[in-house]
């Protein structure tokens, strides 16, 4: 990724509980538990864990019915490294289809 493009994500995968494994277009992987967030406004829709796990993928982010998303680069920051550094994303953001839904 050059310095003057946006930072966006490419693929995201449900782990457990609130996080997700989150691939950046910079090829750097992230691990974002989302319960901190979940704690205020609208956010608090995502302690249902099925409207959790029904996440789609916008051309940049992580999207919940159009109504809940994160700017990439604030997601990327409070992100850690995944545990196994060798997984690769199930979900590419093209072939990502909400929960449930096949």
């Amino acid at each position: 990724m050059k310095n003057n493009e946006i930072l966006a994500i490419t693929a995201a995968e449900y782990i457990e509980d609130y996080k997700l494994r989150l691939t950046f277009n910079n090829d750097e992987v992230r691990v974002v538990d989302f319960i901190p967030l979940m704690q205020k406004g609208i956010c608090k829709k995502l302690q249902d864990k099925d409207y959790f796990r029904a996440f789609t993928l916008d051309p940049f982010t992580v999207d919940w019915n159009n109504e809940i998303g994160f700017a990439p680069e604030y997601l990327y920051e409070i992100g850690t490294y995944p545990e196994n550094e060798e997984t690769t994303p199930l979900m590419a953001a093209e072939e990502q289809q909400p929960y449930g839904k096949k």
